[in-house]
């Protein structure tokens, strides 16, 4: 599909209908800009597999028109998917300092850096791309230089949020004021395409300052070493607890390499400048238990994460009894059992761990309900399009939209193509979307053949039958049978005895064709296992010539 030039149409490919994984493409005048590349999170669905990208085939399908692709902050679920899909992509990327240093660091891990040109832009001065103009607008969030997008065409005047809250006193970085907002929306904005994350919080999500009395008045109260766990890109958080060792007397040591990234790309662009001198693990373990306060990644149960390590006692950071572990992050849904399973290993040796259930600790990056009452206010858009969550916030921001006065809110899921202007908004057509699994070095279908086989394998497991045949085509000789994740452990002797035997009755008198023959045998072994175990193990037959 090919925008006309009198229009404008947006097409979200993935973060609509989800929580992750943004991808968003506007279309104007023949050509498509992209804004955010991101990835999500697997789960035990995906076996073997940490990493899920979008499926871009319905944007790389017309890749001439593709102009650029610009980035409104640098949290995983925005830019992650970069190292993998942009040199694909072939164009431009635009950044602000702090967005580009992380991205160029990803490209530089995969050694494509050389290949890829990222643009610096600077907020609040317009940038063309293509038939579009940008304006980067600072807001708060959880990360430096976290930004809105103002997209002007000859159609229509677009207000993107990106990932937003309102704070009066945050700790790094200088948001768009209220009155420059309300400046943006003076102009004239058509469309205000925003984040649905926090949509059922009736209360505004709070200002960084008010976690860092929280969580200091946690750490004056504990007698022993104190771990604190949290996003490894909320640069704000860092800069909170860099204040809170200082004030309670403790030595700060980081535990996790993304927060060693984090920290040299913000100091390399102008924030966390006043972090005190950070101490190695060997010195924090020769200091008295109160003088230490550590940072660790690994909050969300991540297996190999500072933080389960740390829980395993693998890790050169040692927690004891009378030492405290602040969760200073929202429990992302779906990572309940994992994080369960850390604090289980936390529990058994003695270790307090405060969550923002017991204390203020931790505030959310994403505006509840008055935030986005006041950006409504500001921008006064014609229409709302609700994005950056699953369908139950999508809908309930359109609601929420509709009753503050926004004349018309359209709800749209991933792969929905919806004219903007004119007279819209309007559902018109529909993308291709999907997703993609990094399994290792190899990028694949998430529904395609090896992740479905190994989603077998892990439910019912595999057993292999090894048969020869000679040059003839007649089988013989004694089958070897290997077993693999079939649950029949103590009588595994006597249950390859019967899988032997029901192979060897299966190659007496089989055909001498191979395929057949192969056929014959994995039925009467898959026989054998269902009638032991209740379970359809994947079964393997190789055939050998002798």
């Amino acid at each position: 599909m090919t925008p006309k030039n009198n229009e404008l149409l947006f097409c979200a490919l993935g973060g609509s209908g989800e929580i992750g994984m943004n991808v968003n493409l506007y279309g104007h005048a023949g050509k498509w800009v992209m804004v955010d590349c991101g990835v999500t999170f697997a789960d035990a669905g995906f076996p073997g597999i940490d990493v899920i990208l979008p499926d871009l085939r319905f944007i790389e399908e017309q890749i001439d028109n593709l102009v650029g692709l610009v980035l409104t902050h640098g949290h995983e679920d925005h830019i992650g998917a970069l190292p993998y899909l942009a040199e694909d992509l072939g164009v431009p990327l635009y950044a602000t300092p702090f967005t580009a240093g992380l991205i160029r660091g990803k490209l530089e891990e995969e050694r494509i850096d050389d290949r890829v040109k990222i643009k610096l832009v600077e907020a609040n001065k317009a940038f063309d791309v293509g038939p579009f103009k940008f304006t980067m607008v600072p807001l708060a969030h959880s990360i430096p230089e976290a930004n809105g997008l103002v997209i002007e065409t000859k159609s229509a005047r677009v207000f993107h949020t990106g990932d937003w809250k309102l704070d009066a006193t945050p700790l790094i970085g200088k948001p768009s004021t209220p009155e420059e907002l309300r400046a943006i929306g003076d102009k004239g904005i058509d469309v205000l395409v925003c984040d649905s994350t926090n949509v059922f919080n009736a209360e505004a999500s709070g200002s960084e300052a008010d976690v860092r009395r929280g969580i200091a008045e946690t750490v004056a109260k504990a007698k022993g070493r104190v771990l604190v766990t949290s996003f490894a890109s909320n640069a704000a958080r860092i800069a909170t607890l860099g204040k809170v060792a200082e004030e309670t007397g403790r030595k700060l040591a980081v535990a996790g390499r993304s927060l060693d990234r984090i920290i040299r790309v913000a100091q390399a662009t102008g924030y966390l400048k006043d972090l005190p001198n950070l101490i190695d693990a060997e010195t924090a373990m020769r200091l008295p238990r109160n003088k230490v306060l550590v940072i660790a990644t690994g909050g969300q149960g991540e297996p190999r994460a500072a933080l389960a390590r740390v829980a395993e006692g693998t890790h050169p950071i040692k927690l004891d009894e009378g030492d405290t572990v602040i969760f200073s992050s929202k429990q992302i849904p779906g990572n309940e059992v994992a994080i369960g399973r850390i604090q289980n290993q936390l529990a058994a040796k003695g270790v307090e761990m405060v969550t923002e259930k017991q204390a203020h600790v931790h505030v959310s990056g994403h505006p509840g309900r008055p935030e986005l009452k006041s950006m409504y206010e500001w921008m006064r858009p014609k229409a709302l399009i609700p994005v950056h969550g699953e369908m139950r916030h999508l809908k309930e921001q359109a609601r929420f939209g509709l009753s503050n006065g926004i004349a018309h809110a359209l709800v749209q899921t991933d792969g929905d193509i919806v004219r903007l202007a004119p007279n819209g908004p309007e559902k018109i057509g529909n993308a291709p979307v999907g997703r993609l699994v990094l399994d290792g070095d190899v990028i694949l279908p998430s529904n395609g053949s090896t992740i479905n086989e190994r989603r077998r394998i892990a439910v019912n497991g595999q057993i292999s039958v090894g048969i020869a045949v000679d040059r003839n085509g007649r089988a013989g000789g004694t089958p070897d049978v290997r077993v693999q994740g079939v649950p029949v452990e103590e009588e595994r002797d006597a249950f390859l005895e019967d899988a032997i035997a029901a192979a060897s009755e299966a190659m007496r008198g089989a055909p001498r064709d191979r395929e057949r023959l192969r056929e014959q045998v994995r039925l009467a072994v898959r026989r054998v296992a269902t009638r032991w175990t209740g379970k359809k193990p994947v079964i393997d037959v190789v055939v050998v010539q002798v």
